[in-house]
């Protein structure tokens, strides 16, 4: 009686991962792809090193849905992720290249507090992928525990939004495919790879088999290292994974920033 009572489990709420589990390695991967990204776009301009970044988003979405199996508290995981993305965002509008004139409507020497309260609000008109990954993680939480009418309500989100979510739908689509397939490889491997495939076709600019794609088909090889079960061991304070991101975005601009004086 008792079991009929407590009804069947929900399916989607699931306690383990088929893929990869090592995921210190993993983010050290991505960690390295978004730097030669990020340093390629900005002080190079150097498309190879941009098809390398490519891998960074990937392996931080899997591992996202990864947090969200094993982590014993989502309240703070969501509240790191979010702190970050708040910290972050004005270094990433100035360290990127999306800078906005109503940023600096408002002169600092007349009203400092005006200037830097305009310049950070205003630098939300192109955020930074923190956004993307934390409207992922809430669109899991809420499948994960059955508040159907929040997960519908962030795909509405999501889909108006996504001129304005770095990836856009597409990018908190794959945060969520890992998750809602990544219990079993078998499942996971052909269902993300599909939808990777379909998302490189729809760009241009390279050519094989007479097919065209865009520079996002060299995000599935981001699907090896997701795929392989490492055991590297490696032990990293999950802080210097979250202290990375602003960090690595105040060095391009202080590089940036020297170069301009040269």
């Amino acid at each position: 009686m008792a079991a009929s009572k407590k009804g069947a489990k929900w399916p989607l709420k699931y306690s383990q991962v088929g893929l990869n589990t090592d995921t210190n390695l993993l983010k050290l991967i991505a960690m390295a792809a978004m730097l030669i990204d990020h340093t390629g776009k900005m002080l190079f301009q150097s498309n190879a090193m941009r098809c390398v970044g490519r891998l960074a988003f990937p392996i931080y979405a899997y591992c996202i849905a990864v947090g969200c199996v094993y982590s014993k508290n989502h309240l703070k995981y969501l509240t790191r992720l979010v702190s970050i993305g708040l910290v972050s965002q004005p270094f990433y509008a100035l360290a990127m290249g999306h800078t906005h004139p109503s940023m600096y409507a408002i002169a600092f020497r007349d009203n400092p507090v005006g200037a830097v309260f305009k310049f950070y609000v205003e630098s939300w008109h192109h955020p930074s992928i923190m956004l993307t990954l934390v409207v992922g993680l809430l669109l899991i939480w809420s499948i994960r525990e059955k508040r159907l009418a929040l997960a519908l309500a962030l795909m509405v989100f999501t889909w108006r939004a996504q001129g304005s979510l770095d990836y856009g739908w597409k990018g908190v689509a794959l945060i969520s495919l890992f998750y809602l397939f990544g219990a079993r490889w078998w499942t996971a491997l052909p269902v993300v790879a599909a939808f990777m495939l379909w998302w490189a076709l729809l760009g241009t600019g390279y050519r094989l088999f007479g097919l065209s794609f865009g520079m996002q088909v060299f995000a599935l090889l981001a699907l090896i290292p997701i795929t392989l079960h490492t055991h590297s061991g490696l032990k990293i304070n999950k802080w210097v994974f979250y202290l990375f991101y602003p960090g690595h975005l105040i060095g391009i601009l202080l590089i940036e920033m020297a170069m301009k004086t040269m």
